[in-house]
């Protein structure tokens, strides 16, 4: 392990902890529009933590997922967009919402049917993506295209269907946003699935690493590369599922923040799997505090617009000036 790479990682871990910090402290005046860094009072506090853990956890799942899809399907650019969770996501929200306004239920529950109709499109892109009883890189990244277009077609039907308020919601939610507030169990589920998958991703890290080889070289150094590829795809999927529940799609995490990761420390996954988590980590607590700065006179931007504002010109730069690190 070179210092350097381990010094990358505890400098994002420093900043995750900053960043998070800040998130505490930072505070809006509504009246005025100014903003100032106090701590929080007894009212406020338990509000802004549980903001600044679930940024860092969204931010770390959401990155991790990225990693272990780009390293299953070979492509640099696999994100978890890549399987159709978003989208997935998305309708099981809006079939809920539907659903509730014909049955007369006004505040219909949202992480539920959102984790749901996620987890439903992943098992639907495993299943229409196998070759030979495994998932194929190609077929994959196909049939995830498939299954969000599909999915994105639903949600416009039903857009129509529910009334403009919940329609509203739906829009607020679609665009990307930390809570404040969660369910009692949202959190801890999170954080349980993020450790577990962290764990597998540190004792597999040769068979991770593996992967990034043709089938037949990753075949001969032992293991097998079609059960490590569909463990992968299943925890990305699982993982991009509950973050979207919780906070609807954040646009470029899964892409930017992996490459990021590489870029500082290499593509060996003993280190990349810590460093790719932290990244997420400090790029949405990060862009979560700049949104509190931010006021357009119109409100705060959603998160998500934020992510992908700072996400896409940055990972055009990598390509065009780190395409030796970017690559896999």
């Amino acid at each position: 392990m070179r210092f350097g790479s381990r010094g990358w990682i505890i400098l994002l871990a420093a900043a995750v902890l900053a960043a998070m910090f800040l998130r505490l402290l930072i505070d809006r005046d509504p009246s005025t529009g100014d903003f100032s860094l106090t701590w929080p009072d007894a009212a406020w506090r338990g509000f802004r933590v549980t903001a600044a853990v679930t940024g860092a956890l969204i931010g770390g799942a959401l990155s991790l997922s990225g990693t272990l899809l780009q390293a299953s399907l070979r492509n640099p650019l696999a994100a978890p967009s890549v399987l159709g969770v978003s989208s997935g996501a998305g309708l099981g929200v809006m079939l809920a919402l539907y659903i509730a306004h014909v049955s007369g239920v006004a505040d219909p529950p949202w992480i539920p049917p959102a984790m749901l109709g996620a987890v439903l499109a992943v098992v639907l892109v495993l299943v229409l993506g196998r070759r030979d009883g495994w998932p194929d890189p190609v077929s994959t990244i196909l049939a995830g295209v498939i299954v969000a277009t599909m999915a994105g077609a639903g949600m416009v039907l039903l857009q129509g269907l529910v009334p403009e308020g919940l329609r509203g919601r739906f829009l607020s939610w679609a665009m990307g946003t930390i809570p404040e507030t969660l369910p009692t169990s949202a959190l801890p589920i999170l954080a349980i699935l993020l450790a577990a998958t962290v764990a597998w991703g540190f004792s597999a890290h040769g068979r991770l690493d593996a992967l990034l080889l043709d089938h037949a070289s990753a075949t001969s150094i032992g293991g097998s590369p079609g059960s490590t590829r569909l463990i992968c795809l299943i925890a990305a999927g699982i993982l991009t599922a509950v973050t979207v529940a919780i906070s609807g799609p954040l646009g470029f995490v899964g892409l930017v923040a992996p490459h990021v990761a590489r870029l500082l420390v290499g593509s060996r996954h003993l280190l990349l799997v810590p460093a790719a988590v932290l990244a997420g980590a400090v790029l949405v607590v990060g862009a979560d505090v700049l949104r509190q700065v931010i006021d357009l006179g119109n409100g705060r931007l959603p998160v998500g617009v934020l992510t992908t504002l700072a996400g896409g010109p940055f990972f055009l730069w990598l390509l065009r000036r780190g395409g030796r690190h970017a690559s896999m």
